[in-house]
């Protein structure tokens, strides 16, 4: 693979053999607490509600926040119900998952093939390929990059690696005009927050939200104009953002996919603000991370097939663009210089680990949706830019000691699994982050796993207090206030109902069906004799 000599930084493994390391004064240490800075980055850029406290403290305030709980509950009626709708209308979509899978597994295991094959073909193209092991890393190239242009006013459309890094907080600090162009990433702007949903990162918001902001924002519009429908918003989103697009210097996108075979990059939308970001400035840059490479545009179509129909409902999204390298001579439009900015950030220790079923990851955020937990939460509450059975696994890769605690955020009902269109098994991955040593469970925990285990071994100890407690939970269904006397379990009851108990076990009226059966056979036998 041809050297990418001018932001060769960090050392790492998958890059070694290709890539050439430069001496720099950065401090070591920096690099090694990059992933921690970047997630203290992200909390202290959102909202006041989202800070540093534990998970556990983040979801009470979620479940206290009442305009949250309503922007939740469109969770089930809209993505939930439009993605069954769009899987049942293509009979075949099981097939493709199964092919997809197969897909992902051989370029991951093959990624360093296709690594370089992409590189050549986006030099080929007149594209330039960065490699970027840590986050810094891409910060620093994407910074150089604008520095160079003379960029005053940056374009960038919604890419959730992007986020990962805390793209914008860094840009803006920097200096430069940085503006979200995807219309739930400018809410979320205008607010100071992180995305609460990796496709629909505005979710949390009533319609009375955005109704101030605009108005709290927009301040050189007429005070009386009209702000209550959709429509309303994404007209005057329009008009705010459609200078920016005009003038901008730089536009940054994601990428969905990236294509071996064809150099190109490839981004899903349903606005087309992504399609102004990369056409209209003179210097398109794309971030983006290594799991993101696809071998061919076959293997891509079949990606697509299931991308929309899993995150939205939709057979397609209304654009699907795809980017190759800067414009050509005989092109009416384009930008002039073409970048991918290609991340790492963790991802290379994660293949060949028992962990790398992750990065067949799509992000089509069907996880996200059918999750109890996000359902009851939003994403601001798990504190990461993650959220969701995704995020559980991710984000403690990403970043760290911070996000151990993530694992926990899930009831293992196993829905997330069922639905997922790359078949990755979160609850067994979630299951093996809770088993690792960050993740020791209190003193608390361990004493009641103990003595349900040893509980659980003695058949005899195990009816009786099945039979003793029976009584006490059926009683507690219709007396709420007896639970809260029970140790752990008075914060559980404070946001849940505890079904009414049958007065026997299952295991009790099973035995008892089975010797009745049995009676019934016998009487039979002895009449047919």
């Amino acid at each position: 693979m041809r050297r990418v000599e001018k932001y060769r930084t960090v050392k790492t493994p998958l890059y070694e053999k290709y890539c050439s390391i430069k001496n720099n004064d950065r401090v070591n240490d920096k690099r090694k607490t990059m992933s921690n800075q970047t997630f203290e980055k992200q909390v202290n850029s959102a909202s006041p509600s989202i800070e540093v406290p534990s998970f556990k403290e983040r979801a009470h305030d979620a479940l206290e926040d009442k305009k949250l709980q309503q922007a939740l509950s469109v969770i089930p009626s809209g993505f939930v119900s439009k993605r069954a709708k769009a899987k049942a209308a293509l009979p075949e979509f099981s097939d493709f998952s199964d092919q997809a899978v197969r897909i992902k597994n051989h370029t991951l295991a093959n990624i360093e093939k296709y690594l370089e094959q992409f590189e050549d073909d986006v030099q080929n193209s007149g594209g330039k390929l960065h490699f970027a092991p840590e986050p810094q890393d891409a910060l620093d190239i994407i910074n150089e990059i604008c520095s160079e242009k003379g960029a005053k006013l940056i374009a960038k459309g919604k890419t959730m690696v992007g986020e990962e890094i805390g793209l914008t907080h860094f840009l803006e600090e920097q200096g430069y005009e940085t503006v979200e162009t995807d219309l739930g990433e400018y809410l979320i702007q205008l607010r100071g927050e992180m995305p609460s949903h990796i496709i629909a990162p505005a979710v949390h918001l009533t319609r009375d939200n955005i109704r101030k902001d605009f108005l709290n924002t927009h301040k050189h519009l007429s005070k009386d104009r009209k702000l209550e429908t959709p429509s309303d918003f994404v007209k005057e989103a329009r008009l705010i953002l459609r200078e920016k697009f005009i003038n901008a210097d730089v536009g940054i996108t994601g990428a969905n996919f990236l294509i071996a075979e064809t150099g190109s990059s490839v981004i899903v939308t349903n606005e087309g603000n992504g399609d102004l970001c990369q056409s209209l400035p003179k210097t398109h840059i794309v971030i983006a991370s290594l799991e993101k490479l696809v071998p061919t545009l076959e293997d891509t179509s079949v990606l697509l097939r299931l991308l929309a129909r899993s995150a939205t409902g939709q057979s397609i999204s209304t654009y699907t663009t795809f980017a190759t390298g800067p414009k050509r001579v005989e092109d009416t439009s384009g930008p002039e210089e073409f970048h991918i900015v290609l991340l790492d950030n963790g991802r290379s220790k994660m293949l060949g680990s028992e962990f790398a079923e992750m990065l067949r990851c799509i992000r089509c955020g069907a996880c996200l949706n059918h999750c109890p937990v996000y359902q009851n939460l939003g994403g601001h509450a798990y504190g990461t830019v993650y959220p969701g059975p995704m995020g559980a696994v991710l984000s403690p890769h990403y970043f760290g000691e911070k996000a151990k605690d993530l694992p926990f955020a899930s009831s293992f009902c196993g829905r997330c699994n069922e639905v997922c269109p790359m078949q990755i098994p979160l609850t067994k991955l979630m299951r093996k982050l809770r088993e690792q040593p960050l993740n020791k469970r209190p003193p608390f925990a361990k004493v009641t796993m103990a003595l349900w285990s040893q509980i659980a071994k003695r058949p005899k100890l195990y009816n009786f207090a099945m039979k003793a407690g029976l009584p006490f939970l059926s009683l507690a269904a219709k007396q709420n206030w007896l639970m809260s006397i029970v140790p752990g379990i008075k914060n559980w009851q404070k946001h849940r109902a505890l079904p009414e108990m049958t007065s026997t076990s299952f295991q009790t009226a099973w035995m008892k069906k089975r010797d009745e059966d049995k009676a019934k056979s016998a009487k039979e036998n002895e009449r047919a004799k």
